[in-house]
């Protein structure tokens, strides 16, 4: 566990320094508008940031607003949030938009809404209003747990490390650096440890390097792709009989799958046909 008598001489300088030279310009970095802010910390779960580019200035293109994604129909949502993957995201973020008419600033009241959960939550209020609260994504919890304890912390490890070191008045800004510090340098497989303003204080300087690891089913043959096939062929046909649509999808897996995304709200089933909602 963390004990603050570790805690790193002068990081939070170097780190800060490092990151107005070297910080990356992404678009959602340009903004406090907190819509703004919570569709591109959405988008970005469990996708990279290089994907989500070009999905968020076209989400946003179509709604640009809390309002208009609370006007719209959940289907034209879902064609909207395209090939991103986990449609999920995107029927959540719709569900917001319905539940409040603004995003609040406390981030245990934004951790009650429909799928934002308690990291998204935080992120969100640092990133909008500069809130000082203690959060950690892989990357954070990666350059943290290297620097202090000299392998990847924890989540609750990471927090309490994030929670001492923050620079308060510069939170949205300290959480950026360490984002991209582990997303640029301190990476998994090979730290680029000369490159790192961290390198210093650092307890791991390089050891970290993670280990090879069980590789997930490939998305060939995942039931991801299959929902992904069903949910795209809807995009791109519009409504279909049931039947012809598991045709085109052509596995095994579509009708329990089919099923699954009914259950989820993410499709309907009416007199045979499917069809987004």
């Amino acid at each position: 566990m963390y004990n603050a008598a570790a805690r790193p001489q002068g990081a939070r300088a170097r780190l800060l320094r490092w990151y107005a030279r070297h910080g990356r310009d992404l678009p959602w970095r340009r903004t406090r508008e907190p819509y703004r802010v919570l569709v591109s910390e959405v988008m970005l779960q469990q996708t990279p940031v290089a994907r989500v580019l070009p999905a968020y200035e076209r989400f946003l293109g179509r709604f640009p607003t809390l309002a208009a994604l609370r006007r719209a129909r959940l289907g034209d949502v879902l064609v909207a949030w395209g090939g991103l993957g986990y449609p999920r995201r995107a029927r959540d973020l719709h569900r917001v938009a319905r539940s409040v008419r603004s995003l609040p600033r406390d981030p245990a009241a934004l951790d009650l809404l429909p799928g934002i959960g308690r990291y998204t939550a935080s992120a969100v209020a640092c990133f909008t209003w500069g809130a000082p609260v203690a959060f950690a994504d892989t990357n954070i919890r990666r350059v943290l747990g290297r620097v202090v304890l000299g392998r990847t912390a924890t989540e609750r490890e990471a927090i309490a490390i994030d929670a001492d070191l923050m620079a308060r008045r510069r939170a949205d800004t300290w959480h950026h650096a360490l984002m991209d510090l582990g997303a640029t340098i301190c990476v998994s497989r090979a730290p680029r440890c000369d490159r790192c303003p961290l390198f210093d204080p650092c307890v791991a300087k390089g050891r970290d390097a993670a280990p090879a690891v069980r590789r997930q089913a490939a998305f060939a043959t995942s039931d991801r792709r299959v929902r992904g096939a069903i949910m795209r062929t809807l995009r791109e046909r519009g409504p279909l009989a049931v039947d012809q649509l598991l045709a085109r999808v052509a596995d095994a897996r579509a009708p329990r799958l089919l099923e699954a995304l009914r259950s989820e709200g993410l499709l309907v089933v009416r007199r045979g046909r499917a069809a987004l909602p």
